[in-house]
């Protein structure tokens, strides 16, 4: 039987696959139980070109001392991660959950990403 992580590593693969093969940016998502961290890696997964996450001090002037475990964590981080890549003059990337269910703090990353500016 897997276990949760060995599952989730499985299906992270999977995409990171595809997104290679097709050679498209991606904005990768890792969270944990207290932190959220977004990435904007180029077509080859070698560089990383614009980071975000609850540990950066931007982050936390926004969040004022609330939870960096939460939603509203995720949606500051996902605004930040696309003002960055669109500072960089990237607007379309491919969107790497890294194996994480597209809920909660995830998706709340995603759709603060996507309303700032990004494609995806």
């Amino acid at each position: 039987m897997e276990s949760k992580k060995v599952a989730r590593l499985r299906r992270a693969l999977q995409t990171r696959k595809r997104a290679l093969l097709a050679k498209k940016i991606r904005l990768v998502v890792n969270r944990t139980n207290l932190h959220i961290y977004a990435s904007v890696l180029n077509s080859d997964g070698s560089r990383v070109l614009a980071t975000a996450s609850t540990l950066d001090s931007e982050v936390k002037s926004q969040l004022n001392g609330v939870s960096t475990s939460d939603k509203g964590a995720a949606k500051v981080v996902g605004s930040i991660i696309a003002k960055r890549a669109l500072q960089h003059g990237i607007d379309t990337v491919t969107f790497d959950r890294s194996g994480f269910a597209y809920h909660g703090r995830v998706k709340e990353l995603a759709e603060a990403a996507r309303e700032a500016g990004l494609k995806f």
